[in-house]
């Protein structure tokens, strides 16, 4: 049985990012233009006209592989319009022709994406994002910090969860997580009082 893993996260989640982890293993047929340009549309996306029509996927080359990734944003921009992907439509396509469906949703600090989708787009969409999660069923959240925080354990552990295959192992994993861009929304605080309980709190007691 085929498998398609349907990846999907608020606009500014790390699509991309996941894209090309997911895109490296040569088993898995994604989003493999990313590895080569750092960013492309989503209206480029291998699949993004299956999702505007998803009857045309009995057409799609499936021969090729046995595992296959999609990564949608919500909303991404098709035309210069931002839409919202019909989940259900393209799902059933999926089932109908017989293939396993997983869906992995992708997580940043929800302040981060707010911040970025109002300085891209004008206003944040996450919560138009999250409502359009409950069409999805028992989906497999990742994480953009602990990925940074973690790095190829926390990919082992994503693989096992999703029983789908990743290239935990591929030398250029440590090119495409080298920046972790949510530095630049992030200035040091110089002094808490909380700061002052904490010294306090690692003495020892008298």
């Amino acid at each position: 049985m085929k498998t398609v893993l349907i990846m999907t996260g608020p606009q500014g989640s790390g699509n991309h990012l996941w894209s090309k982890i997911f895109a490296l293993h040569p088993q898995v047929t994604g989003w493999s233009a990313l590895l080569h340009d750092y960013w492309i549309g989503h209206d480029q996306e291998p699949f993004a006209k299956y999702w505007q029509d998803p009857s045309q996927l009995q057409y799609y080359r499936w021969a090729q592989s046995d595992w296959f990734v999609t990564s949608m944003s919500v909303p991404y921009m098709n035309n210069g319009e931002a839409t919202v992907p019909d989940f259900r439509s393209f799902v059933r396509e999926l089932q109908n022709l017989g293939h396993r469906v997983k869906f992995a949703i992708l997580g940043r600090d929800q302040n981060i994406v707010r911040m970025q989708q109002t300085r891209v787009r004008g206003a944040p969409t996450v919560d138009q994002a999250i409502a359009a999660y409950d069409q999805l069923a028992a989906p497999v959240f990742l994480s953009y910090e602990l990925l940074h925080l973690y790095g190829k354990k926390y990919l082992e552990t994503v693989s096992q969860q999703l029983g789908f295959p990743i290239a935990v192992g591929d030398p250029r994993l440590e090119i495409i997580m080298r920046d972790d861009t949510n530095s630049k929304y992030f200035s040091p605080v110089k002094h808490h009082p909380t700061d002052d309980l904490a010294k306090h709190t690692s003495r020892k007691w008298q």
